[in-house]
């Protein structure tokens, strides 16, 4: 209606105008406008009525085959028609996209799977906050299984950002399931992780050619990071990932088994009580620079009780800055959600972030809620 309307007044005005008074060009407004909100069929009709309106303004308003109106005639069938050519393209654009997007919901989907609401004995919720504008996905990444008397859960950080991050990412994630059924013990299973990260690393660099010649295909972790990492542009010295693998028996009474690979401790919540760290006595370093001298992956043993929750994040939370550059105080929020149901506490923590930081991440930022029933 809006265009109709601005055909309408454009009309009438310059019909009533002294002769010498042509506001006829105005009349590429509709179009124009038109191309903002509809396609290309609805803009060529508008223009063609543009069109139709300026026709109607050159026989009452001067002459029709005047040099004015013959002339704005012509520049608006022009006009007009460039406009829907845009239209056409914008749409083709559109559906490339909208493909695009299903590609990555459907890859999001296979790489990170949702979270079940609950698994054995335990509720959880999940929050992925992508930091690059329309993405879905990122270095950020979280899975659950279950294994025999507990459930296996796995949060982790892949260093730097964009597709190589990804494909890091959708490696580590792609183990963890295959080998969390074939380690009791977390360390265990994170030695198994570092070394199939090492494999990882290898391949990739042979298959971009930065590692030069592939050699030796029985390298060790050390060594084939090495060999990427004289390579140049993608360091795989420099490719890692900080992991926190949790084993949460069925069982109430047994603890909860930590093994933390260079991540953010986690966080224990519970109403009416403060805050408490799961800080790692032994520090064990990131998958992919498990090959360092001294480095030995630990597990470690929590009490977590029926009604606390257990809180996982990846360090895109608590280094969220705001306007002022102060980072995001989780443990300071948090201490208000205990008792929440995870997905209230996730949902909660989702809108405190986005507020802290105005609206946009500068990286990616995950959390995992678990809770007893």
């Amino acid at each position: 209606m809006i265009p109709l309307g601005f055909i309408v007044l454009i009309s009438v005005v310059d019909l009533a105008s002294p002769t010498d008074v042509h506001l006829g060009p105005l009349l590429v407004v509709a179009p124009a406008i038109t191309a903002s909100f509809a396609g290309a069929w609805l803009t060529g009709l508008i223009g063609a009525l543009a069109v139709t309106a300026q026709v109607v303004i050159g026989i009452f308003h001067g002459g029709l085959f005047t040099t004015n109106h013959e002339t704005q005639i012509i520049a608006l069938i022009l006009v007009s028609t460039l406009i829907v050519l845009y239209c056409r393209v914008r749409e083709r654009r559109g559906r490339e996209l909208t493909r695009v997007r299903s590609v990555s919901e459907t890859v999001q989907r296979v790489l990170l799977r949702p979270l079940p609401d609950r698994l054995g004995p335990l509720r959880l919720a999940a929050l992925y906050l992508p930091a690059e504008d329309e993405a879905l996905l990122g270095g950020d990444l979280y899975a659950a299984t279950r294994v025999p008397g507990a459930t296996r859960v796995l949060i982790g950080d892949v260093r730097g950002k964009g597709l190589t991050a990804i494909e890091d990412a959708a490696q580590v994630l792609g183990a963890f399931r295959e080998l969390a059924h074939h380690h009791t013990g977390l360390p265990g299973l994170a030695a198994a992780l570092d070394a199939g990260f090492a494999r990882h690393l290898a391949e990739t660099a042979g298959s971009t050619g930065a590692a030069g010649a592939a050699g030796d295909g029985d390298r060790d972790a050390g060594s084939a990071a090495g060999s990427a990492g004289a390579a140049g542009e993608d360091d795989a010295v420099e490719r890692f990932v900080t992991v926190l693998l949790a084993d949460l028996p069925d069982d109430p009474v047994e603890p909860v088994r930590i093994a933390n690979c260079g991540h953010p401790p986690p966080l224990l919540l519970a109403e009416g009580k403060p805050v408490r760290t799961l800080e790692a006595v032994h520090s064990a370093p990131p998958i992919g620079l498990g090959t360092l001298p001294g480095a030995h992956y630990r597990q470690e043993s929590y009490d977590v009780r029926s009604g606390e929750t257990l809180l996982l994040y990846t360090d895109g939370v608590t280094e969220a800055r705001d306007g002022e550059r102060a980072f995001y105080p989780l443990s300071e929020r948090a201490a208000d959600w205990g008792g929440a149901e995870p997905s209230a506490l996730v949902d909660r923590l989702r809108r405190d972030l986005l507020a802290h930081v105005g609206g946009r991440l500068k990286d990616d930022a995950a959390a995992v809620a678990i809770e007893r029933a």
